[in-house]
């Protein structure tokens, strides 16, 4: 009876094992398989430990404003080069010959010089171009003692005009040459100054500070210098044209000053005597924007130097000042030949540089006293 009993109860506990194991593989086994498919694109699935708990959630895009801050900003434009050296100095030269006819319009005595003009024949040719010269002056109370307004295709445009002295007006230097060959890598050279008519020991400026030496180094003519640049700079070249050369240099793309600290310290002599103290000499890549800013720059300059000149208080009285003048003008058209010649020398060769030079400075020993 025992062994019946024993029996039976170990029938049913294999029993009960054989159901419970039917029951959980298969649940088990259905695991395994939503594993393989949810992971089915490769990525690992994540540690056994943590089936059935919460995960990290997935990262998000970042912010648009996050994106946009990572994407760099667009190249600068390159400023539109659509003009040859020819070109630009061709709308130069055409802009320059409007100022000559201003003037001559607002001083009818300004004669043409015939025996001193280039008409772009032949014997005018500078480095085998043709060259063109309107000479002109106004002796007498119009007070010109010579204007030079040149022109050489593909190379330079200059305007130089010589007040007479009748008045003290700074002379007017207004140059643009092309430094290089026709190519997208052509520069323009300008240089614009009102020229003093009276001695200020210019030359001598420290350039650290911009002070002038005193009367314990110059003696009593320190004194006399200083009143002459004040007289230039108030009359003259005062805060408003001091702040337009400014611009100039502020409107010119990739501009570069030629006459910086290191470069006035090399300049000759001559041109360290006839120079400004504001004078512009800068150099900027060809492109049309600068030309058009050269252009503005070139005619606001001659507007300038013309109400001076039509500026009747600016005329010397009749006697020793005039005579003072004039002795000081002699000596200055010297030195700006001597300062002109290296300038031209370096664009066109010794021969025809000096050949042009002395073409723009005109006579340099002419009698002439106005008047009349």
């Amino acid at each position: 009876m025992y062994c019946s009993l024993f029996l039976s109860l170990l029938l049913a506990l294999l029993f009960c094992s054989s159901f419970s194991s039917a029951f959980v593989m298969p649940r088990q086994a259905s695991n395994a398989r939503a594993a393989s498919v949810l992971y089915s694109d490769g990525a690992n699935p994540p540690p056994f430990a943590n089936w059935g708990q919460p995960t990290a959630p997935p990262a998000l895009p970042p912010p648009a404003a996050a994106a946009a801050a990572s994407v760099a900003p667009p190249p600068a434009q390159t400023p539109a080069v659509s003009m040859t050296c020819n070109d630009a100095i061709a709308v130069l030269h055409a802009s320059q010959t409007q100022i000559v006819d201003k003037i001559a319009a607002s001083i009818p005595d300004l004669a043409v010089k015939p025996d001193f003009c280039w008409n772009g024949d032949e014997e005018t040719k500078i480095a085998g171009v043709q060259a063109t010269l309107d000479a002109r002056d106004a002796p007498g109370p119009a007070n010109i003692a010579w204007l030079a307004s040149i022109h050489i295709p593909n190379k330079l445009s200059s305007l130089t005009i010589f007040n007479g002295p009748l008045t003290n007006v700074p002379h007017l230097l207004s140059r643009v040459a092309v430094a290089v060959d026709d190519s997208p890598t052509s520069r323009l050279e300008l240089a614009l100054d009102f020229r003093p008519r009276a001695y200020g020991a210019y030359e001598l400026i420290n350039p650290q500070d911009g002070t002038y030496p005193g009367p314990e180094t110059l003696g009593r003519q320190a004194f006399e210098y200083s009143g002459n640049r004040k007289d230039y700079e108030t009359h003259f070249v005062n805060n408003e044209v001091q702040a337009f050369l400014k611009t100039i240099v502020d409107s010119l793309d990739g501009a570069v000053l030629v006459n910086d600290v290191v470069a006035t310290a090399t300049l000759p002599q001559e041109e360290l005597l006839t120079r400004g103290p504001h004078c512009l000499h800068v150099s900027m890549p060809l492109n049309d924007a600068n030309i058009a800013a050269v252009e503005k720059a070139r005619t606001q300059a001659a507007n300038y130097w013309l109400s001076w000149v039509l500026d009747q208080s600016h005329n010397h009285r009749p006697g020793a000042p005039v005579n003072t003048q004039y002795v000081y003008d002699t000596k200055f058209k010297i030195n700006a030949y001597g300062a002109l010649l290296p300038v031209y020398t370096k664009l066109f060769g010794q021969a025809d540089g000096a050949k042009l030079t002395a073409a723009e400075s005109g006579p340099l020993d002419e009698a002439y006293v106005g008047g009349g």
